[in-house]
Formats: structure tokens, sequence, C-alpha cells
């Protein structure tokens, strides 16, 4: 061996040493950091200091001799400094400062005598998870569109709205988030329901017969496999399946065709060619329960949010770190373009926990106080 190649034994041996310093000072500062927490519940002083921590991280770069040193100590301080303001968020929380969430929680939702409302028409998948999570004897209307559904919460014709909002095949029904948003409306329940498309006409026509098929743009999609088998059908999407089947009985024309529910077919009397024609055994809709009061169920066992980050690099870990450092499952993510701020996005993140857990009110208060913007679309 080269007398002057180092042994790797031995520059390990220097980096368990100076790896033990580390962990010494990260422990001191963390005390120090600890007092500062407990300064600033006593005086009302906000955790995050945008200006300080901008100050500090040009302070510690320019300590720095190369520009690859300066990059890696800047993100080792955004780290330092981001736990450093998780130790003082939960110590707001054991305080009992961190104030109520404007949320009250209910033994039960009060469904025995409400109004609800769902988009579509007889016959709507919508209908079904209506009837699926409210029972029989519901008391309820319909709606053409899902703005009207939330119009209808918001001026109180209805007590609470079933909603679509993703398809296990076709994705997320992106209106639905746009909406959460622009309205007063907060979920408050869910319901699963499978999905089997048929393809239906009138009594009298035949498959051979058909040229037009009518349905919602997303079951066309997850009927696609289907529909290639047919090159010659036209396809024309419908704002609901329900539409679509009441379109073919009223036309009464043997050319025409719908995809929906059996449960469409049998309302507007219509006849089934096919069953399954989604082709999908595991093909489930998830709707949700809205409603515009801030309640949430007591055994309620996840939470969503809505958050825009500062347009700014790594604005989105830092509001992840939020999930990891209080241990919550984050169970799903989307994002949505936000209108007239180009290339800006907005964030639905929904999370195993309740409103009622510290580590919840915790990392909100986090979110909170370091997103641009924070809502919370419900609790269920």
């Amino acid at each position: 061996m080269n007398d002057k190649t180092p042994d790797l034994g031995e520059l390990r041996t220097q980096l368990d040493s100076i790896d033990s310093q580390i962990v010494k000072l990260y422990e001191e500062r963390m005390a120090v950091c600890d007092k500062v927490a407990d300064y600033k519940i006593a005086n009302g002083r906000r955790v995050l200091d945008p200006e300080r921590e901008k100050s500090k991280l040009a302070t510690v770069k320019a300590m720095t001799h190369n520009d690859f040193n300066a990059k890696g100590i800047e993100e080792l301080f955004e780290q330092i400094m981001c736990m450093s303001r998780k130790l003082q968020y939960s110590k707001l929380t054991e305080s009992g400062t961190i104030g109520r969430l404007p949320f009250i929680a209910v033994d039960k939702l009060d469904t025995d005598h409400a109004r609800v409302v769902f988009q579509g028409a007889e016959g709507a998948y919508s209908q079904m998870a209506m009837l699926t999570y409210f029972g029989d004897e519901v008391n309820c209307f319909h709606v053409d569109t899902f703005r009207d559904a939330f119009i209808a919460l918001d001026e109180g014709s209805a007590d609470f709205a079933v909603l679509p909002i993703e398809n296990s095949t076709a994705g997320s029904v992106s209106q639905i988030y746009d909406l959460l948003v622009e309205f007063e409306s907060y979920i408050v329940g869910e319901q699963v329901i499978k999905i089997k498309h048929c393809l239906m006409g009138v009594p009298d026509g035949k498959l051979d017969d058909i040229k037009t098929v009518y349905s919602h743009p997303q079951s066309l999609m997850q009927s696609a496999r289907y529909l290639k088998e047919h090159p010659g059908w036209k396809q024309i999407s419908m704002q609901n399946n329900a539409f679509a089947a009441q379109k073919v009985r009223d036309d009464n024309d043997p050319t025409q065709a719908a995809i929906a529910s059996a449960q469409a077919a049998k309302i507007y009397g219509l006849k089934i060619f096919e069953e399954g024609v989604n082709r999908s055994e595991g093909n489930q809709t998830r709707f949700i329960i809205v409603c515009n009061q801030k309640i949430f169920v007591k055994d309620a066992s996840r939470v969503s949010i809505c958050l825009e980050v500062p347009h700014a690099s790594g604005s989105l870990y830092h509001m992840l770190s939020h999930f990891i450092y209080n241990d919550l499952n984050m169970t799903r993510i989307e994002s949505r373009p936000i209108e007239d701020r180009d290339w800006e996005y907005r964030f639905f993140i929904e999370f195993a926990g309740s409103l009622l857990d510290p580590s919840v009110k915790n990392a909100l208060r986090g979110l909170r106080e370091e997103a641009r913007m924070l809502k919370v679309i419900g609790c269920f």
C-alpha cells in the first residue's frame, strides 16, 4: 500500500469523532432553541422569522471556502432551522397557546331530517352513493352541475351534498377540488361505490343498430377498451351518466346508446345490451359527503387540507416535512393550477389523523405559519 494513501479505517474513525461533536453541538443548539420557544410563548412572538433565517443562511454560507460547501451548508442549516421551528411548534401545542381550530366535534352527523343534494339525475351513481350513506328514506333532490350542488349548500337549500371526488381507474374529479376551495364547504364523510357500467338502448334497439354512445367523459374513458372494439361508434360526452340514459329514452332512437348503471336502465326503461363494459372488477368511485358547517365526527380518522406554498425552491419539501416530523401518514396528494398565476399550484393533501390529535394540531400550526394559504377542507 502506498504510504501516502490514507487508511480507510482511520478516516472513518476521524469521521466518527467529528460526527459525535456535531451531535453534541446540535443538542446544545436545540437546548437554546427550547429557550427561544419559551421566550416567544411568553411574548406572543411568531415562530417563523423569514428575515432572520435569510440573514443566518447568508452568514453561514460566507464562512465556507468554496461554492460546493456553501450550497451544502445552506441545505444543512435550512434543515437545522426547520427542526428548530418544529420544536417551537410542539412547545406551543404543549403550552396550550396553539389556539383552537374553528371546527366543532360532534358525536354523529344530524342526518335524520337532512335535505341532501346530488349532481345528475335519477339513476346516477351519485344517487346510489347517497342512498347507501343516508338510507332509502332520505329527503333529496338533484341538480345539473357540481357547482349547482355547492350553491345549494351555500344558500341553505341542502344540508349535505354527495359528490364524486376520485375513481380508481380514471383518477380525480378535479373540478370538485376547485369548488371545495371556492365555496365555504367541508368534507364530513365518504362513501365508496363499486362501478359496473352497462351499455343500454331503447327496448326495440339492437347492438348492431348503434351509431352513437352517450356518457360522462370519465365513464367513456373507463370503457375505452370495450369502445375500441366498436370504432364506428361516435362517443359524445354528457354531464352525467343518468343524463345520457335519460336522453336515449327521450329521443327513442335505436341508433343511440348510453353507458350508465343498471339502476339507470331500470329507471328509464332501457334495455341492457352488455354489462360490465368498463372491464374492471376493481373499479370504484369515492364520493364525499359535504356540508357548509365546520364540524367533524369525533371518531373521524382522516384530515383533508388545501395549501399554497411560496413560489421558491424547496417550499413543498419543507411543507411535507411537517407530516414526517409529526408521524402523520399522508394518504393522498393532488395539485391544481392556481388561476391567473402561471406555473403556481395549489396542493390538496389527505392524511391519517383527527383534528383532536395533538400531532395533527402541531402539523397544522406549522403549515399555517409557513404556507402562503392553508384551508382545512374536512375531517372524516
